[in-house]
């Protein structure tokens, strides 16, 4: 069986598809304020960007290592809503969809991003 990995397209295609998501969670009405800070300062946009491939891609079975903080310490303190981490889902799932992601493999990601949701949520 092919690797999530694989099948989004190796680092190349985790890339493209984390640019994808940026886009469309700045053009989300319901969550851009959270991430419009990183946006206008490409000395922090960039590392975080790189932190979301190097995440995606070791949770997708690729060789990338993450070094980031955990997603409970990275979301503390932030409070996210349901409605928010619908619309952050929402936009993952546009993304997969606009870079050719097949639909098991969109069916894949949405498993990962119900596991993930204890760990983002009213924290």
């Amino acid at each position: 069986m092919t690797s999530m990995y694989e099948r989004l397209g190796r680092t190349e295609g985790i890339r493209a598809l984390v640019e994808t998501i940026a886009q469309a969670h700045l053009a989300n009405p319901i969550i851009a304020k959270r991430f419009e800070p990183l946006a206008q300062d490409p000395a922090k946009l960039g590392p975080a960007l790189q932190h979301l491939c190097d995440f995606l891609e070791s949770a997708a079975g690729g060789p990338a290592k993450y070094t980031g903080r955990s997603m409970i310490d990275a979301h503390k303190g932030m409070n996210i809503s349901g409605e928010e981490y619908l619309a952050a889902m929402d936009d993952i799932m546009g993304a997969l969809t606009t870079r050719g992601i097949d639909e098991a493999t969109k069916k894949d990601a949405l498993a990962m991003l119900y596991q993930l949701k204890p760990t983002v949520m009213r924290l």
